[in-house]
């Protein structure tokens, strides 16, 4: 199998990019952007760090980060598993990319900037949910913003496919799968409880 080892050679099989696919790349939110992404609460986060990359998937009930200026978001670190593959990587290498996606739209937005963590007490307390604050915020500055193709999401059907998930093996069937022993049915039997009780 022979590989494409240059950029000459990616050019020479796809050619050059449309106008839309140039022009739609800002250094900033427009006000279209800002009002998309306001209405997003769900979003993939990507980093790298010296063990390599990290995708994580951030939810909320609301818009999934606050819009503070043209140029910068605040996404609120939420409980979860307490690895912080995320945030270590951020902590040394500040580049990240947020995915915004919407239920039942085909586009997805993408931001690109540089990120930093703050533990401030006043940019926590702007997350409070039913008494609970985020133990951290990471504010991103934007260094360019643009909306991505629909076709990933229309050839997927993501949002018109249905439910797919039966028969899927559960997280407490992985974990057994890894860990001879480990009590899977338990796992999954506890897990609704055990996020209801810790979800902010």
């Amino acid at each position: 199998m022979e590989f494409i080892d240059d950029i000459a050679g990616l050019e020479a099989l796809y050619g050059t990019p449309g106008e839309a696919s140039v022009i739609k790349v800002t250094p900033h939110l427009t006000e279209e952007y800002r009002r998309w992404i306001a209405a997003s609460r769900f979003l993939i986060l990507s980093t790298i760090g010296p063990e390599g990359t990290d995708a994580s998937p951030r939810g909320d009930d609301g818009p999934v980060v606050e819009i503070l200026d043209a140029g910068t978001v605040a996404l609120p670190d939420w409980r979860g598993n307490n690895r912080m593959d995320s945030l270590r990587n951020i902590v040394r290498d500040p580049r990240v990319s947020l995915m915004f996606m919407v239920p039942g739209s085909t586009n997805v937005i993408r931001v690109n900037g540089r990120a930093r963590v703050t533990a401030d007490e006043a940019m926590r307390a702007r997350f409070e949910r039913q008494g609970a604050l985020p133990r951290t915020v990471v504010i991103v500055r934007i260094e360019e913003v643009y909306s991505q193709c629909a076709r990933a999401i229309l050839r997927a059907r993501l949002w018109t496919a249905g439910d797919e998930s039966e028969g899927l093996p559960t997280v407490g069937d992985m974990l057994a799968g890894i860990k001879a022993g480990f009590d899977g049915a338990g796992y999954d039997a506890d897990w609704p409880g055990r996020a209801a009780a810790t979800m902010w």
